[in-house]
């Protein structure tokens, strides 16, 4: 069955919320055991959207790529950012290790979110009542949007979570040298989603993605 727009948003609405906020609680929450609870000190190590919702990365950007998704057809890309954790890295105990610790956090979320919401599918699946479609649909999105978050920031391109990984292993020199791109990392991000190499990359890593939670729960690809 064909989803009208309203309905899109309101299966998609939770899945996107709760990928973007646990993502970013997730940083602040072990940045906090590695020694820097700047984050913690202002309210981030939260399940609470509100202490990390940003109105455009989390609302209007996800809406938009919903609207065109829904408009072009196809499923798109949909993703979005909530408010940047604040790390001081000189409060870490290692900072060159533990920042590439931090950044994994994230998207080491967004993994396990995608297989809760695997779990949750697979409940759903041959039960009955007239919510069942709906919750069915909800999930499948909240695998899906957790999977493609997370290995849309695994991407070593700074300032995203994979570039911090990536600059936090490199030899000192290399790593400074990478740390260069940051400024003009996302409008690089921006390049690849237009140009449609973005999705040729998350494309095959989605699938494959999608196939291991299949497998782990016992459910048919």
């Amino acid at each position: 069955m064909e989803l009208s727009l309203p309905q899109l948003i309101a299966v998609y609405a939770i899945p996107v919320i709760l990928a973007i906020t646990l993502h970013e609680a997730a940083h602040a929450f072990v940045a906090a055991r590695l020694g820097d609870e700047t984050a913690a000190r202002l309210g981030r190590v939260s399940a609470n959207p509100l202490k990390h919702i940003d109105p455009i990365g989390t609302l209007l950007v996800p809406g938009l790529l919903l609207l065109s998704s829904q408009l072009l057809g196809g499923a798109g890309i949909i993703f979005g950012w909530a408010k940047p954790v604040p790390i001081v890295a000189a409060n870490l105990r290692s900072p060159r290790r533990d920042m590439g610790i931090v950044a994994a956090a994230g998207p080491v979320a967004n993994l396990l979110m995608a297989l809760m919401w695997g779990m949750v599918l697979k409940g759903a699946v041959g039960a009955e009542g007239a919510y069942h479609e709906f919750f069915s649909r909800m999930a499948i999105a909240g695998v899906v949007v957790n999977l493609v978050l997370g290995l849309l920031n695994l991407m070593p391109i700074p300032p995203l979570d994979g570039g911090r990984i990536l600059v936090s292993l490199l030899p000192r020199q290399l790593a400074i040298l990478v740390s260069r791109v940051e400024p003009f990392g996302i409008v690089i991000l921006l390049v690849l989603l237009m140009t449609g190499t973005l999705g040729s990359v998350i494309g095959p890593l989605l699938d494959f993605g999608l196939g291991v939670i299949s497998s782990l729960l016992g459910m048919s690809n």
